[in-house]
């Protein structure tokens, strides 16, 4: 039992010098992404508004192309079809072919949330159920939504705080998420949506915090003032039940023009974020399956560096 216990101290302590000896053992075993990588649509928009994709080829370009496994929505690509069950069904299947999995759909044109008038506010909250239950069929936990309104910041705030309250209730009993993405008007301005957030004060309503939309005044169609980005998504992370990186230009290392992406990684790492990272290219300089890549790549690059 001695000489036992002496050859397993003799081997243990042999073991542990040769991990010693190893400086770069630590690289056969390095650290777990702490998101998972997901495509959005709209970086193939002028693809699918040009008809060289349909919509039922998403979930397969995105395997395939880009060897991606989760997908968001645009219901602009299928308007039509957020009741259509045979369509619906189709989709989803065409995602269990090719082992892809179904995030969130993102929602545009049904009217806006932040409508002061309570009668149009209603009717774009009734609006979105169809696209909650579509959300429901396909296995995504999420629909992305904009906090639009006419009026002043705080009429358009109000509004919007109760049109996200009974739109996240609605989506709640059906174990959806409501988010709202900095996507022009007030709610690219950091404090705007932080202080809507606050006054919803829900667990299934939060932010989709995209790296591109922070302008909060334009002169000539042109942005002549735009709200801190890093500071925007530093405070929106608590949130934040997705995040958008945008990606509109490179340079000759890969790396994003407008946006410093080891910064704002930092930022969505030390917040304790673990989930979904959406690769949303809109250049226009390369073609858009060039930019994705791109993309995907600087995403997987800054994780491992910081």
């Amino acid at each position: 039992m001695k000489n036992s216990r002496r050859i397993f101290l003799k081997n243990t302590s042999a073991l542990a010098a040769g991990f010693v000896a190893m400086p770069a053992f630590a690289n056969l075993f390095p650290a777990k992404q702490f998101f998972e990588i997901s495509l959005a649509q709209w970086s193939l928009h002028k693809e699918f508004f040009n008809k060289k994709y349909d919509a039922l080829d998403f979930p397969v370009i995105t395997r395939k192309q880009f060897d991606i496994g989760i997908v968001e929505y645009v219901n602009t690509f299928f308007k039509d079809k957020a009741t259509d069950k045979t369509f619906l069904s189709a989709l989803l299947q065409r995602c269990k072919d090719n082992n892809v999995k179904n995030h969130l759909i993102m929602i545009d044109g049904e009217g806006d949330l932040g409508n002061p008038d309570n009668n149009e506010r209603t009717k774009a909250i009734e609006n979105h159920y169809k696209w909650v239950d579509a959300a429901k069929f396909l296995g995504c936990k999420t629909i992305r939504v904009n906090a639009y309104g006419r009026g002043s910041r705080d009429e358009v705030k109000a509004a919007a705080i109760d049109g996200l309250s009974r739109l996240g209730e609605f989506a709640g009993k059906s174990g959806l998420n409501v988010i709202v993405e900095n996507h022009g008007s007030y709610s690219s301005d950091g404090d705007w949506l932080l202080s809507v957030m606050q006054g919803v004060n829900r667990k299934n309503v939060g932010i989709l915090p995209d790296f591109g939309n922070f302008c909060i005044r334009h002169e000539n169609n042109q942005c002549a003032e735009e709200y801190d980005k890093y500071k925007g998504t530093q405070m929106w992370m608590p949130y934040a039940k997705g995040v958008s990186a945008k990606t509109f230009d490179f340079d000759a290392e890969g790396n994003c023009i407008e946006t410093d992406y080891p910064r704002m990684m930092k930022i969505i790492k030390d917040s304790g974020f673990k989930g979904i990272i959406g690769v949303e290219y809109e250049g226009d300089k390369i073609p858009a399956e060039e930019g994705i890549k791109k993309t995907k790549e600087l995403l997987i690059k800054t994780a491992k560096a910081i």
